[in-house]
């Protein structure tokens, strides 16, 4: 099987006579860096008899045109065979470990009786997270063709990225293919490294099938990187304005820093330290601040659009490298305000004047800065801010606050209305038994007696209790009950 910590060109072309020489590379792990190295090719019987290793042998038949050199710091090592003869066509290995059958990658050789002009494979080793610059030679192909990036594997070389657009889903917002030169040579700009990145790759022009440019790279991403994994994402708001902090190494000389839209593996310029502003952003992006002690420079976008979201790269330019990173921008529409007290209200703000970047009353959101070929955490500031009576919610934070009071008021308010009820249900049956048995009573008593009619009081005391137990309603009921005329004996 063929590990991901190994790989090395799965074709390889010589002519009779003539010489080859096969790079493998490896992960520049301790176990890797010291263990057996060896070059082996396979029997029809299925056997990898080893031709050469570094234990110091090298087999009969090649004794004299063989050569390993192994360079552990750069994870790779070199066979080159010489003096090619016709019979050396067929597949060979590379391989760490003590058998031929251990880590491993296989390759065709094929020995032809003129093979022309080959080019090395080229060695281009990057960081995790960080970025790294490929620059593809000038193909025999004229100017205007389509420019492409793609993975050498099994089958083939699978598309990564190409100049009519197409972008492979891992690489969105991370791969940049310049414009040609006037040599017509380009580069291959790619930042967030990954892992899974490392391998073999080749850049040309015109389409996959044709071999325009010989130049074989080998990308090497590097495990153990000083670069932490950030957030790549940035939130803006319909109208507000936002700061963006780039990185570059304070002690490298950069001639060109700036800051450019990415766009289907094309990056247009926006703003640069040279004082350029691309003409659809003009009075609304500039670089606000550069700070060369430590590295950093910032740039200030304003009266934010929706179509603004998208990618957006920083970059720092020394000679035909350019360090990079990039962020995808997110711009949400704004919120109007609402009398409705369970509404939430974002508010915006605008870029006022260059004179505002100072002011003390900045306020801060998450965001990122930009380190050299990585993203680092950082501040984004608004400009200018809201002031400070006024309250800056998101709708789910407002959401969140009104059921979190709805739910402590109601265990205060439901048993307190219960127990009203209760006492005015128990009241009003009291009142109404009263009633019914002063009736009674009553009636009881003009079947045998003469009645004199006087005008009766209820006892103060109780008038005054039954008048701060019942409702409005119910006292008024009570009041015209004691105005009745009463026979008293």
């Amino acid at each position: 099987p063929v590990s991901s910590t190994l790989y090395g060109p799965r074709f390889l072309t010589g002519e009779v006579g003539g010489s080859v020489t096969h790079q493998c590379f490896y992960s520049t792990t301790p176990a890797n860096k010291h263990d057996r190295k060896y070059w082996c090719k396979i029997a029809r019987s299925g056997v990898c008899y080893t031709i050469i290793s570094t234990t110091g042998y090298t087999s009969k038949d090649h004794a004299g045109r063989m050569s390993l050199e192994d360079v552990p710091q750069n994870g790779t090592f070199m066979v080159t065979m010489t003096e090619l003869k016709k019979s050396d066509t067929g597949t060979y290995r590379c391989g760490i470990g003590i058998t031929n059958r251990d880590l491993y990658v296989s390759l065709n050789l094929t020995v032809l009786a003129d093979a022309g002009a080959l080019a090395p494979t080229e060695l281009v080793r990057g960081e995790l997270h960080g970025s790294v610059t490929v620059l593809c030679p000038p193909g025999v192909t004229q100017g205007g063709e389509k420019r492409f990036w793609c993975k050498l594997g099994r089958t083939g070389c699978a598309l990564i990225a190409d100049t009519n657009g197409y972008v492979g889903k891992s690489y969105q917002g991370r791969i940049f293919i310049t414009p040609q030169e006037s040599s017509g040579a380009f580069k291959i700009l790619i930042n967030d490294l990954k892992k899974e990145d490392s391998g073999l790759y080749r850049c040309g022009t015109g389409s996959l099938s044709s071999w325009d440019s010989p130049r074989v790279v080998a990308l090497q991403v590097t495990a153990a990187s000083t670069l932490p994994k950030r957030p790549k994402f940035l939130s803006g708001t319909v109208g507000g304005s936002l700061s963006l902090k780039c990185h570059y190494d304070p002690e490298g000389n950069y001639e060109k820093k700036y800051l450019c839209r990415w766009k289907e593996a094309s990056c247009s310029l926006l703003v640069d330290a040279d004082g350029f502003v691309h003409e659809s952003y003009k009075g609304r992006i500039q670089m606000a601040s550069s700070d060369r002690e430590n590295g950093t420079y910032t740039v200030v976008m304003s009266h934010l659009r929706e179509e603004d979201a998208g990618w957006y790269w920083c970059g720092a330019k020394n000679g035909h490298t350019e360090h990079t990173s990039s962020v995808k921008l997110r711009i949400q529409k704004e919120t109007c305000s609402s009398q409705d007290p369970e509404t939430s209200t974002l508010v915006t703000s605008t870029l006022s004047s260059p004179a505002a970047y100072s002011t003390p009353t900045r306020r801060s959101i998450t965001g990122l800065t930009y380190a050299m070929g990585t993203a680092t955490e950082s501040t984004s500031t608004l400009l200018p801010t809201a002031p400070p009576s006024t309250s800056v919610t998101s709708p789910s934070e407002s959401s969140r606050e009104s059921s979190s009071h709805e739910s402590r008021l109601l265990p205060v308010v439901l048993p307190a209305l219960i127990l009203l009820i209760f006492i005015t249900i128990t009241v009003l049956a009291l009142t109404k038994i009263k009633l019914q048995k002063e009736i009674g009573e009553e009636i009881s008593a003009m079947g045998n007696l003469e009645a004199v009619p006087i005008q009766s009081d209820l006892n103060p005391v109780k008038e005054q209790a039954v008048e701060e137990t019942l409702s409005p309603e119910k006292v008024q009921e009570c009041r015209t009950d004691s105005g009745r005329r009463r026979w008293v004996f």
